[in-house]
This record gives structure tokens, C-alpha cells and sequence, in this order.
């Protein structure tokens, strides 16, 4: 008498990269980048809570806002968002690589992008370092010359923790731009699978675009005076 085998099933092929739960890989990316674009929402609205204060405050103190803003340095201030623009050019040449399968271009520029992060940072910390030797940190040391003494420290708590907010958010972009360069090193990625650079590229560049809007508020008012 013969015992039937029973055969096991070939298992359906799988990209590489494509989690268990999606069906393909175009299915993964829409998922992804969905969900991607709900954090974001929720960030813009925790900075545009932070942007509405300063506008009301801005609207009550113009004057003292006005004075306070020329404490702080322009120049350090532009070279970030020059420095800034150009990490969101090489971020977009990381995904564009990525789409296109080339590795060692996508590593490079990923690197290029967390080099000018890490430039950032440092200017800003320098930037920071001179306000606390001017004594322009909010606290029981601050000094302001002139009657706006109290309304300028107001100012100096929005620049300190919107700059402080957005710095951190970079720390946070430059370790996720380190985690998907070492993925990419190693392969994990091809022209069918991109998604992880290109979701860490919509963080970057939403973090570039939040500073595009603190550099005037905080540095450009009424400079022209």
C-alpha cells in the first residue's frame, strides 16, 4: 500500500522589501507615504500653534519684537538657510538615485545632506553660545538695554524654543537619514524599492521648509528700519 506525500505549495514570490501585510510593493509605497503625510500634518499643526503665539505677541509688542529680532545675527542666519537649501538639493538627488537604482550615488548624497545637517547645527549652536555671552537667555540673568527689556525676553523665549524645536527635529532627520544610508549600503534598496529614502526626503524637506518660515519671523523684522 502506498502513503500518498502530501506536497507542500511553492510559496508565492515576494519583492524584496515588501513587508508581509501588503500585496505589492506600489501597495507598501501608497501606505507609507500616507502615512508619512498624517505625521506631518500633525507636526504642522504643533508648529503652527507655536507660529499663531508669536503672531499674537508679535501683534502686541511691535516695537519691542522689532528691536529684539536685530539681536539676532543675520548673517549666521542666512548662511543656515543657504546651508539648509542646499541639504534639501542633495536630499532630492538622494531619492532621485534611489529611484534609479544607484547606490553609491544615493549613500553619497544621503552623507552630503547629513554633513550640511550637521553644519547647521553647529552654526546655531555658535549662534547660541553668543547669545548666552550677551546675556540674551530668557532667565534671572537676562539683560536687554532700552524699555523693552521685558517684552524682548518675551521675543527670546519664541526664538529659543522654536529654534530649539526645529534643531531637534533636525538631530532626528540626521538619524534617520544615518539609518537609511546604512540600508542603502547594504542593498536594501533597488529602483522597485525606494520608499524609505523618499519618506525620510519628505521629513527632510519639511523640516527645511519650517525654517524657511522661522528665518523671517525671528530674523527679518522690519530690518529695513
Amino acid at each position: 500500500m502506498t502513503i500518498p506525500v502530501r506536497r507542500e505549495q511553492p510559496l508565492p514570490d515576494r519583492s524584496a522589501g515588501l513587508a508581509h501585510h501588503f500585496d505589492d510593493l506600489e501597495q507598501q509605497h501608497a501606505a507609507g507615504s500616507l502615512g508619512m503625510w498624517l505625521f506631518l500634518v500633525t507636526e504642522i499643526l504643533f508648529f503652527g500653534g507655536l507660529f499663531a503665539a508669536y503672531a499674537i505677541y508679535r501683534w502686541q509688542y511691535p516695537a519691542a519684537f522689532a528691536v529684539a529680532s536685530h539681536e539676532a545675527d543675520l548673517v549666521m542666519g542666512t548662511i543656515n538657510t543657504i546651508v539648509l537649501i542646499g541639504s534639501s538639493l542633495t536630499m532630492a538627488l538622494a531619492v532621485h538615485y534611489a529611484q534609479l537604482g544607484n547606490r553609491k550615488a544615493v549613500v553619497a548624497f544621503l552623507i552630503l545632506t547629513m554633513v550640511l545637517g550637521v553644519a547647521f547645527l553647529g552654526i546655531k549652536g555658535a549662534e547660541y553660545h553668543h547669545k548666552y555671552l550677551d546675556n540674551h537667555f530668557p532667565g534671572p540673568d537676562f539683560v536687554f538695554p532700552g524699555p523693552y527689556a521685558q517684552q524682548a525676553e518675551l521675543f527670546f523665549i519664541f526664538y529659543f524654543i522654536m529654534t530649539g524645536l526645529h534643531a531637534l527635529h533636525m538631530v532626528i532627520g540626521i538619524g534617520l537619514l544615518s539609518t537609511v544610508a546604512v540600508l542603502a549600503w547594504r542593498g536594501c534598496y533597488s529602483s522597485e524599492h525606494f520608499a524609505p529614502v523618499e519618506l525620510a526626503g519628505l521629513y527632510w524637506h519639511f523640516v527645511d521648509v519650517v525654517w524657511i518660515f522661522l528665518f523671517p519671523l525671528l530674523y527679518l523684522i522690519d530690518r529695513h528700519k
